[in-house]
């Protein structure tokens, strides 16, 4: 059990061992294995995936040596699935891998019930009616599925499920729960037992900041008719207090508090992100209802008795200027308001589960004690299928990308990688795929173009011409650069679904590798 941990040890602190263990339970398929898929899935591999199946009925070419680490000189003439499903297993062994070689597009057509056993699929190099094909297949099997390509100096990456519900969303920047402008009870025994006015200076300097916080609020809602501060003056007024209250300039807690008195600010109650998560159709819980759906049925009930509004406690303190004792015991009252909010919860889920005809204990406690820890972070993204994106686009949204400078490359890069995909259906081969026709595809590729935007309602006069010859002289090449890059950003992708950590981007990534930009674009 040693080796895992140790092999595993940077990715661990990130996702934790619930996160790995769901890494290492998943099965993936990688359909088409050039540079794009062998990017993304080598960085799977390399994370201790479960297993991968690798899906390409191509022949390793010599183009290939030029753009592919996967495979070598003695690979030419072979199977590229079987040469590339050889050099990931060398990477980790403990990762089972297999390879099917046949071409992703007939499979698509000939066997779509072989999507159903994996966990998720990795589509790369897939053009515009395979794309909407397979992602109505994995839809009804219930099978995500990430689409990356890279075509030049640019590329996308689209995530396509129904729902992906996220409890430990980890964002990068929240406040503490630490309710310094509504204390339960015991928080307020606790502040109330400590003399912030206490005459020994040594102690005065060892008051936590979080009862200095407290205490001032009190004091201030007191003289001010039971509000806190409201406007900037009146914030910047409180702040002076805090101030003054300081004996020496070595109290360290009192900077502290100074430093966190906008958290006294912070909105009482659930946010409205939250509140729309607890009104979802979807909280109204059956036989079929995911645990997470469950769980958010029982904050409901949560919120509404037990909470008095609030969500439960996460029940964790910073560390912070204070005497041991003091620390001690104030993170002893985060601790115990944590537990008791855990206890309540878990016996509405435990109701929850009996309503609905399913075994009272079938939601284990640590997952019932990371969904509280992180109530008021849970995500649920759910997205559009391809073709609702494809045929009916919010229109407004992609006239203003078009037109804003900020977005507009972007989104020329999007319609002409769906026009390229008209132009391969259209003469059998990309833009600038062969030597001799590029003024000619290049005249083909804006005629497919503006009349896709026509198509779409949007001006097609506005795409730049500069944009379509770079677009026909891209060949549709995949450079190994501009595919480790897509390759990276779907692989982390995978990785967010599998774990349920960190939200999934939600929307079109689109890379420009001439500006070396990138945006996320929602239609």
């Amino acid at each position: 059990m040693a080796e895992p941990k140790i092999k595993y040890d940077r990715q661990l602190r990130i996702w934790g061992e619930q996160g790995q263990a769901a890494l290492e339970k998943a099965s993936v398929c990688l359909l088409n294995c050039g540079p794009t898929g062998s990017e993304t899935l080598k960085n799977l591999v390399l994370g201790g995936i479960g297993s991968i199946t690798v899906v390409d009925g191509s022949k390793v070419e010599v183009g290939d040596l030029g753009n592919n680490f996967m495979v070598d000189e003695t690979s030419l003439g072979e199977s590229k699935a079987k040469c590339v499903c050889a050099f990931l297993q060398e990477l980790n062994d403990a990762v089972k891998a297999t390879f099917i070689e046949e071409f992703p597009e007939k499979l698509i057509e000939s066997n779509p019930s072989f999507f159903s056993q994996f966990t998720l699929v990795i589509a790369t190099q897939l053009v515009e009616d395979k794309m909407l094909k397979l992602d109505r297949i994995c839809r009804e099997a219930n099978v995500m599925i990430v689409f990356a390509r890279s075509y030049g100096l640019t590329g996308l990456v689209r995530v396509s499920v129904k729902e992906h519900t996220v409890i430990e969303s980890k964002p990068d920047h929240f406040l503490d729960d630490h309710r310094l402008n509504n204390p339960w009870p015991e928080l307020k025994r606790f502040v109330e037992s400590i003399d912030v006015n206490v005459p020994d200076p040594v102690a005065h300097k060892h008051i936590p900041y979080v009862v200095i916080l407290v205490k001032m609020a009190e004091e201030w809602a007191q003289s001010h008719g039971g509000t806190l501060p409201s406007t900037r003056e009146e914030k910047n007024e409180l702040k002076d207090l805090l101030t003054s209250r300081m004996i020496g300039l070595d109290e360290d807690n009192y900077k502290e508090a100074v430093d966190a008195y906008y958290k006294l600010f912070s909105s009482r109650g659930i946010s409205s992100d939250l509140m729309q998560i607890l009104n979802d159709n979807c909280a109204e819980i059956d036989s079929n209802s995911s645990d997470f759906w469950v769980m958010v049925a029982a904050l409901k009930e949560f919120v509404a008795l037990e909470g008095g509004g609030e969500v439960p406690l996460e029940g964790s303190i910073p560390d912070m200027t204070s005497s041991t004792e003091q620390y001690v015991n104030l993170q002893k009252v985060y601790q115990a308001k944590a537990e008791a909010d855990f206890l309540a919860m878990e016996k509405h889920v435990q109701n929850s589960l009996k309503k609905i005809g399913r075994d009272p204990n079938s939601i284990s406690k640590m997952t019932i004690k990371v969904f509280c820890k992180n109530t008021r972070k849970l995500k649920v993204c759910r997205y559009r299928m391809i073709q609702e994106e494809f045929n009916s686009p919010s229109l407004s949204v992609l006239q203003n990308y078009l037109t804003d400078e900020k977005y507009s490359m972007a989104a020329g890069f999007y319609i002409l990688l769906r026009a390229v995909d008209r132009f391969a259906a259209n003469y059998n081969s990309f833009p600038g795929q062969f030597d001799g026709e590029i003024d000619e595809d290049i005249s083909r590729l804006k005629t497919l173009a503006v009349s896709l935007l026509t198509d779409l309602g949007c001006n097609g006069s506005i795409l730049s011409e500069d944009l379509i010859k770079e677009i026909c002289r891209f060949g549709a090449a995949e450079l190994h650069a501009v595919s480790a890059l897509i390759g990276g950003i779907a692989s982390q992708e995978v990785i967010k679904l599998i774990t349920k950590q960190f939200t999934p981007m939600i929307g079109t990534f689109i890379f420009n590798g001439i500006d070396q930009k990138s945006k996320l674009m929602l239609l």
